[in-house]
């Protein structure tokens, strides 16, 4: 790993039992950094994507086409990064609708993970390896972001604290963290204040746990696929939802690809582990936050 910080801080701030416990939990992922003029990019924000031929743009029907995010190569990527059932080879290609409006007060559709009809303002595309591919024509609606190439490397990656597994590891069975940071429990407290300070930079990357904008994505899509009702945090049932899901793609605001989400926001690819392993790459739920 070319990256030990999550180890050492709970070296730093925890009892040896609660260390082991919370190591055990980070999971490697792909960092990704801007490409050096001579080094060959494993994955490219914006520019034109190269499509089989016959393969129609995505769009949101009745509100229009999507904008070109990311390509990923994915044979590139450090295979020790990724989590069983990520493609070996072919290319992952990300989409998503941004609304662009005019008139003060006009917010427009929106892709929210929280409102079904909008779920197709989002879309990965997968391409098999070998597949005869051609750059796209790019609708006349869109101004494309511009190309700007990424390596990748491995590096470890920690869940939010309010995951359950992070709330059974550090606190024990119904464990939860307290609204008021006084009332952490006294050995914990370092701890809590260190991750914080640690987790600020949000970046793009590929598998592993996302870094959130605000609190834990993996409940806010498992909330969503259970539809409405009255949930809350520790709900049993929205916590066997919430592990189901694991991080495809994270992709940050970024000021070479002139890409902003919201307020210097973040996007937030999942995917239930059964639809990966099965390449449904059509089931991938959008999760913004800024």
């Amino acid at each position: 790993m070319t990256d030990e910080r999550y180890a050492r801080l709970a070296a730093d701030h925890l009892s040896a039992d609660l260390a082991d416990r919370w190591t055990a939990l980070l999971r490697p992922c792909a960092r990704l950094h801007p490409a050096a003029t001579d080094e060959q990019p494993v994955a490219i924000l914006g520019g034109t994507p190269e499509l089989p031929p016959g393969t129609a743009w995505p769009e949101w029907p009745g509100h229009g086409p999507l904008s070109f995010v990311a390509s990923v190569r994915c044979a590139a990527l450090p295979r020790e990064a990724l989590t069983t059932g990520f493609p070996q080879d072919g290319t992952l290609l990300f989409f998503c609708f941004e609304y662009d409006g005019e008139a003060d007060g006009d917010e427009g559709p929106f892709v929210s993970v929280d409102d079904p009809e909008s779920w197709v303002g989002a879309q990965v595309l997968y391409v098999p390896e070998g597949t005869p591919v051609r750059p796209a024509e790019v609708p006349r609606e869109l101004d494309p972001y511009p190309r700007t190439p990424l390596v990748a490397e491995t590096e470890l990656s920690a869940p939010d604290l309010w995951l359950p597994q992070v709330r059974q590891a550090l606190l024990g069975d119904g464990g939860e963290w307290p609204d008021h940071f006084r009332e952490t429990p006294v050995e914990l407290r370092s701890f809590r204040r260190a991750f914080e300070r640690l987790r600020g930079h949000m970046g793009h990357q590929i598998g592993g746990h996302a870094v959130p904008v605000q609190g834990p994505v993996e409940y806010e899509v498992a909330d969503a696929h259970l539809g409405p009702g009255q949930r809350t945090w520790g709900d049993p049932l929205l916590d066997e939802e919430a592990a189901r899901w694991v991080v495809l793609a994270q992709f940050d605001s970024d000021t070479d690809a002139e890409m902003e989400w919201g307020d210097a926001g973040t996007l937030y690819w999942l995917i239930r582990h059964e639809d990966l392993t099965a390449s449904r790459f059509d089931r991938v739920r959008l999760v913004v936050q800024c």
